[in-house]
Formats: structure tokens, sequence, C-alpha cells
């Protein structure tokens, strides 16, 4: 039963998990006050860091990081040791987490082989990219050298420390990391660094800084600004059916992605495979909402299977190790009708859960497909048989027909199972009765438009933003 199954989630958590997150907090603290000087206190806390992972691999190298800084010496390699450290302590947490909610839910995970090591430090041998600073691709190492470099300043300098001049410095290799395919990924991250530090200032005179979120994103920079196979490079091209489950949307100021959740009946009858894939587009903050699909249409087969709830034929499309598709529309065709609940309810305890690869151990990247039925729900919190759970009902996108009220009336929902200090879920479909009668509402229901006629006739007042801002463009282009 699955309440049961949640009171062993629920019931506590993992042994040694609060005193890693304590050892992390020590280092953001000492990160926010920056290595230019480090005080008693933010010394105490780097030892105790790497007192905490004496005993791993990285233990010896960590240790003479740390006594480096202290005496004042700053090096790219000591930085990248420091961040290895945090990294890991944040791995050990997630995989502790992701355990004990695979134990809880019965589900099945894959492993993460040497051969997968092997096969992105190659280069994809079955067609994927391999991931990481290619050997002898001095352009790239020259790049993130630059990185690394403003990485650095930022890790001397501290938070508070963070003025325009350091900002401006990390503009022109943004720039130069944007040319290179391959650097796209550090490129976005550093730029978005750069843009919430910049929208922050004057730093200085913050009452609250979030620490572990900058700490976050400077360490994952850090890390892939380092030569390393980071995502487990080679794909596999897999052949079958995709069943839905549902669409994860994000929605920014500046880009829509949209992260759909299924499970992959591989050709040739594998046992099918819990998968995710992605697609995403730039937008401008005037494009909000419902409006926010148009701008996915170059993705056809996927929209039509999200608004008409559809299996998808794909073939020959790469599955990186991390569970990923790499999404190729040109390959999908929408097939026949695939209700996600039924779904849900007939495969997903069955299907196989993908591996991690090691820079995505983190706790609050954890996203476990669930779905919960019979609860009772009492404002964010869901009640299923004295187990208790917050429902995040902030994640609910505004380009869809989910909303809080139909998830107050729900008694079925899919989901998302999710970890930010305690356990969340976050709904991506719900059915629900509403003036007695039954509603099924999902967040790809407006793939191809809006089916509610108030959203579409205030659509059809406001006008169509992305065809206007469309036609403007090609006016400018043929000038």
């Amino acid at each position: 039963m699955l309440d049961v199954q949640l009171g062993e989630l629920l019931g506590g958590e993992p042994a040694g998990v609060g005193e890693a997150l304590g050892l992390i907090t020590g280092f953001d603290g000492a990160l926010a006050l920056g290595f230019a000087r480090v005080g008693e206190e933010p010394g105490a806390a780097l030892a105790a860091l790497a007192g905490g992972l004496a005993a791993s691999p990285i233990g010896e190298r960590l240790s003479e990081a740390v006594d480096k800084v202290a005496a004042g010496s700053v090096a790219d390699e000591h930085l990248a040791a420091l961040a290895g450290g945090r990294a890991a302590l944040f791995g050990a947490v997630h995989d502790a987490l992701l355990g004990r909610l695979d134990e809880a839910l019965g589900r099945t995970r894959s492993p993460w082989a040497p051969a997968q090591e092997a096969a992105s430090r190659s280069g994809s041998k079955q067609g994927g990219p391999a991931q990481g600073v290619a050997g002898g691709d001095g352009k790239a190492e020259q790049l993130l050298g630059g990185v690394r470099v403003w990485l650095r300043e930022l890790a001397i300098m501290g938070w508070r420390g963070v003025e325009d001049d350091l900002l401006s410095t990390a503009d022109q290799t943004i720039e130069a990391l944007l040319t290179q395919p391959a650097l796209r990924g550090p490129a976005v991250l550093l730029d978005g660094l750069a843009a919430e530090l910049r929208a922050s200032s004057p730093i200085a005179a913050m009452e609250h800084l979030p620490a572990r979120r900058w700490a976050d994103l400077w360490t994952r920079a850090m890390l892939l600004s380092q030569r390393g196979p980071w995502h487990g490079g080679g794909a596999e091209q897999v052949s079958g059916r995709l069943l839905i489950l549902g669409a994860d949307v994000h929605e920014h100021a500046t880009v829509v992605r949209v992260q759909v959740h299924g499970l992959l009946e591989p050709a040739g009858g594998a046992p099918a495979r819990l998968v995710r894939t992605s697609v995403a587009a730039a937008k401008v903050d005037t494009i909000v909402g419902p409006a926010t699909w148009a701008l996915l249409g170059g993705h056809p087969a996927l929209l039509a299977a999200l608004a008409e709830h559809r299996a998808v034929e794909i073939a020959d499309m790469p599955l990186l190790p991390g569970g990923d598709l790499v999404w190729h529309d040109d390959r999908a065709t929408a097939g026949e009708e695939a209700d996600p609940f039924a779904t849900a309810r007939v495969r997903l305890a069955a299907a196989v859960a993908p591996s991690t690869p090691p820079l995505d151990r983190h706790p609050v990247r954890i996203a476990e497909p669930v779905l919960i039925e019979g609860y009772k729900i009492d404002g964010r919190t869901l009640d299923l048989g004295g187990n208790t759970l917050t429902v995040d009902l902030d994640r609910l996108p505004a380009g869809g027909p989910l909303t809080p009220e139909l998830v107050a009336a729900s008694s079925a929902c899919l989901g998302l199972m999710r970890w930010d200090g305690e356990w969340s879920l976050q709904p991506l479909a719900v059915q629900a009765t509403v003036k007695k009668k039954p509603v099924t509402a999902h967040n790809g229901d407006w793939a191809l438009g809006p089916t509610d006629p108030k959203v579409v006739k205030a659509l059809a007042k406001s006008g169509d933003a992305v065809a206007v801002l469309r036609e403007r463009a090609g006016r400018l282009l043929r000038k």
C-alpha cells in the first residue's frame, strides 16, 4: 500500500544526512565571506569539510587544498578540490535519499556502471557526443581557463565583495563560450550566475544571502570548467514506444523549457525504462503562460502527444546514461491514445529507473514520477492514511489547466517526488470531481493551444504576441 510506503519514506531522514548538510553549510558560509583572508570560524568550517571526507579518495587532496587556502594561496587546483569535496557530500546525501525512496516505492534502479565511464572518456562509440573537454581541444581549454579565473576571483572576494567591475569581466568569457556548441552548458550556467549576482547588486547591502544556491552554481561551474566526462558521455540509440506520464514546465523571463517524463517500452521486449526528454526555446518576458507553447512549434509530434494523450513511436533516438532522451522530432510519430493515469497504474511500478550521472547527484535534482491516490488535501498538505506530504503548488505552470483549486479537489495525482529539506509532491496531472463531474487535467493539455474558452478569449483579445514578434523580426531581417 502506498500509505505504508510513504510512511517508510517520511519517517525520518537517513543517518548522516544532517551531519553532511551541516558541513556543506559551513563551507557555504566560508565561501560567502571569501578566501582572501580566512578567519577562525571559516577556517574551522573548511577543516571540518576536509575531516568529513578524510577517508575518501579525495581526502588527501582536499586536506592539502584547505591548508593552502587557509594560508592565503588560492590556486585553481585547490578550488577544484574544494568544489569536488562539496559535490561529493551532496552526492552522498542524494544517494541516501534516492535509495530510501526506491526502497519505499519498490523501484528498481540500474547502477552506474564503469562501462559508462569508459564510453564517456572515449567519446560515443554508440553515436553520442562525449561531454567535457576534449584532450586536444586547445580552444576549449583556453576558454574554460578563463571561466576558472573568474570563479577564482569570486571565491577570493566572497559574495558580499562582488561589484560591477568583477561582474563585467564575465561578459566576454560568456560570449566566447556561447560560440562553442560543446561549451554552451557552462556558458548558460555562468551567464545565469552572473545575472543573479548583477540583479542582487549591491550585494553588500543584502540582509540575507542565497548562500546555498550561489554556492551550488559556483560548485557546478567550477567542476564543469575541469577536464572530465561529467555527463556520462556516450549515448545509445533506442527505438520503441514512449508512454508519457506528465510534463514539467519551467518558464523564465528568457526561456521556456518542457521536461517530459515517461516510460520507454524498448523495441524487442526489454523491460520498460523510466526516461525524460526536454525541449526548450528562447523567449522574451512579454510572452507568458499559454502563449509560450507556440514557441515550441518545432516539435509537433511531442506537442500532439502531450495535448492528445498519445503514445509516441520513436526510432533511433539517442538515450544518455542518465535517462535523458535527446529529442529529435523527425524520429518520432504520435501513435495511439494512451491515458497517463492508466499507464502509471499498470506499468510504473515495474519500470526500471536510470542511474544518476556523477555531477547530477544533488538532492534538489531528485524528481521521481509517482502516482498517489485516495488521499485528502488540506491546503498544501496531503494526508494519506495518517502520513502527510507537502504539495508544491508553486511549481504549477501558468500555461496549463492545472490549478490549486483542481489539486485541492483531486483524488488521484501523477506527480514528481522532490526533496529540498523535506519531501514534497509536485503535481503534473490530477483526477478530480468538480460539480459532481469527473475532471482530468494535465500540465501539457494546452500544448497545441488552450482549450478553456475563457483563456482562448483572453488570448484573442490581447493578440498573438509570438506572431507579432516574429513578424517584426522578419521585417527587420528583410531591411
